[in-house]
């Protein structure tokens, strides 16, 4: 899963809003770099421990030429899964129910009001003449019919 995958499952809990999802999620991993960067640890319950690690120089070596190098110290970021989730993942323990998006407030619409406006002066209309019935002359066919017979 990726980030946009991430904020499109999390959508729905923001009334369907992608765009708060993914202010949500910014927001949550600005605060663990920036505390990472501090020096601090991020516990997160039953998910895990976000630290920083100073490593220290060492000698490696080039795999392709196999002389040996020096590889200065550096500082990375490092994940230790808590024991819910390595639970969870290795099948020990079963997920519950995935949380339900809250339901949508139902927002009834308020009346607006109608402004008047000018009416135009009525046009008058013409009478058109009528055509004759259809039904007459259909009559008069068959009865034509008739008595030729």
């Amino acid at each position: 899963m990726n980030k946009a995958q991430f904020i499109a499952a999390l959508a729905p809990h923001f009334n369907d809003s992608k765009k708060e999802a993914a202010h949500a999620v910014d927001i949550v991993f600005d605060t663990i770099v920036r505390s990472l960067h501090k020096g601090e640890d991020v516990m997160i319950n039953d998910f895990g421990k976000f630290k920083k690690v100073d490593r220290k120089a060492r000698m490696g070596r080039n795999p392709f030429t196999g002389e040996t190098i020096k590889i200065k110290a550096s500082k990375k970021a490092r994940f230790l899964p808590a024991k819910g989730l390595k639970d969870v993942i290795s099948g020990e323990r079963k997920l519950g129910p995935a949380p339900k998006p809250e339901p949508k407030p139902v927002v009834k619409a308020k009346p607006v009001a109608k402004k008047a406006a000018k009416k135009a002066p009525a046009k008058k209309k013409v009478a058109a003449k009528k055509a004759p019935a259809k039904k007459k002359v259909a009559a008069k066919k068959v009865v034509k019919k008739a008595k030729k017979k």
